[in-house]
C-alpha cells in the first residue's frame, strides 16, 4: 500500500517553528537577531518558497510560508538551521559543543482562508503575548514591523493568498480569546492540519492519493518531525 507522505507539498501553507536546544537562548542581543535575519533573507532568496509572516523570538522562531515545489520546505529549513547553527557556534567559539536547535523543525499545514489570517495574527502577536513589547508592531524582528516600516529588502515577503484586513495592526494588537488559542493548541496536540473539517478531509485524501516509490510499512502518524509543534507550552510564547 502507498506509504504515508510527509506533508511538505507544494502550494500548501505551513506554520513552521523551531526552538533552541534545552530551552536555551538563541538570541541574546541585537547582533544575534540581525545575524539570523541575514540568514533568513538568504534562505528566502535561495529557495523557492513564499514567506508570508515571521517572528523571531529569544529562544525560537515562527514562519508562515508555502513551498513552490515539493520538498523545498525541508531543503530550505535544513539549510537555514544548519547555516545559522554553524555561524552561531563559530561566533561563540563553541564548534562541536552540542546542538543549537532541539531537532527538526515542526510544520503544521494551514488552510488559505480565515485560518491563515488567524495563524499570521498568532505569529505576529507573539512578542506582545510574551510581554516583550506593549505593541506587536514595535518588535523589530517580525514581518509586522517590516511591513509597517516599509523595509522591503530583507527578507522578501510574498503577497498573501487572502486579503489582509485594513485594520490588521489593530487586530494583531487585540488579544486572541482563550477559546481560539485552545482550538489551535488542540490541533497542535492532535497533530492535525489547521482548517475547516472539509478542508482537512480533502487534504488527507490528496496526500494519501500520492504514491511513493519507497516500499514498506506505513509510517507512524506521530513519527519524529511530523508533529507540528511541541506539546509543552513554551514559557516565552504562551503568557
Amino acid at each position: 500500500m502507498p506509504r504515508r507522505r510527509r506533508a511538505h507539498t507544494a502550494g500548501l501553507v505551513y506554520h513552521v517553528v523551531n526552538r533552541a536546544a534545552k530551552r536555551s537562548m538563541l538570541f541574546h542581543c541585537d547582533a544575534d537577531y540581525d545575524g539570523f535575519m541575514r540568514v533568513l533573507a538568504a534562505a528566502v532568496a535561495r529557495f523557492r518558497i513564499a514567506l508570508f509572516a515571521y517572528c523571531v523570538m529569544p529562544n525560537h522562531w515562527h514562519f508562515v510560508l508555502s513551498p513552490y515545489v515539493d520538498g523545498e520546505l525541508s531543503r530550505c529549513m535544513h539549510w537555514l538551521t544548519t547555516t545559522h547553527a554553524r555561524r552561531w557556534q563559530t561566533c561563540r567559539d563553541l564548534d562541536g559543543q552540542g546542538a543549537v536547535y532541539q531537532g527538526r523543525f515542526k510544520a503544521l499545514p494551514v488552510s488559505s482562508d480565515d485560518h491563515f489570517l488567524w495563524v499570521c495574527r498568532y505569529v505576529e502577536r507573539n512578542p506582545a503575548r510574551a510581554s516583550l513589547v506593549e505593541r506587536a508592531e514595535d518588535w523589530r524582528w517580525s514581518s509586522l514591523w517590516q511591513r509597517e516600516t516599509n523595509l522591503r529588502a530583507t527578507p522578501r515577503l510574498s503577497e498573501w493568498p487572502v486579503q489582509r484586513p485594513n485594520n490588521w495592526v489593530s487586530l494583531v494588537d487585540t488579544p486572541q480569546t482563550t477559546a481560539e488559542l485552545e482550538a489551535f493548541r488542540a490541533a497542535v496536540r492532535a497533530c492535525e492540519p489547521f482548517g475547516t473539517d472539509e478542508w482537512k478531509q480533502a487534504l488527507k485524501r490528496q496526500l494519501n492519493e500520492i504514491p511513493s516509490s519507497r516500499r514498506g510499512r506505513p509510517r507512524r502518524s506521530r513519527a519524529r518531525g511530523e508533529c507540528p509543534l511541541e506539546m509543552t507550552p513554551d514559557p516565552i510564547t504562551h503568557r
